[in-house]
């Protein structure tokens, strides 16, 4: 396993995005979630509505964005904020740099949105790594752009906790 980078956090509201903010997030999306795993429309409308956190090698203008994740909105597209779109890099994948990237979005839906849980739309074939972060399936697998994805929560007791 590659030891996981220091990394610069931000987060962000859509429209606080610089567009060097937005470019970046979108061509490392774009990079995993369309290249790698198939065409499908990623700029789905939630953007707008959702809380962004990007995951910098370093705060220097122009840095590497080597993790993303977004929160959209309660209400949008569950009663609870939603994470998604969570992403790392190639090329730090398996340093464990994905669970500090949830550890950090927990942490930031917590102080967002106290007292609520957070709810995710998981590819299946990931469940054990959310279950492991305390999130619990709901319902049945079902699928979301042609990949088989798994509904779960995060109790809002154990959101504090995470």
């Amino acid at each position: 396993m590659v030891d996981a980078p220091a990394l610069h956090w931000q987060f962000s509201r859509f429209e606080a995005l610089s567009l060097h903010d937005l470019y970046d997030s979108l061509q490392l999306r774009c990079r995993v979630f369309i290249l790698e795993q198939g065409p499908y429309l990623d700029p789905d409308g939630w953007d707008r509505h959702s809380a962004h956190l990007l995951g910098r090698a370093s705060a220097e203008p122009g840095a590497a964005m080597l993790a993303y994740l977004r929160i959209v909105d309660p209400g949008v597209r569950y009663a609870e904020p939603s994470i998604g779109r969570v992403i790392t890099a190639p090329e730090v994948r398996g340093s464990g740099l994905g669970r500090r990237l949830m550890l950090e979005g927990i942490w930031r839906c917590r102080q967002t949105w106290p007292g609520q849980g957070s709810r995710i739309s998981a590819q299946a074939h990931l469940t054990p790594f959310y279950a492991s972060l305390g999130f619990v399936a709901q319902g049945a697998v079902y699928l979301e752009d042609n990949i088989p994805h798994q509904e779960m929560l995060l109790p809002a007791e154990l959101s504090h906790g995470a």
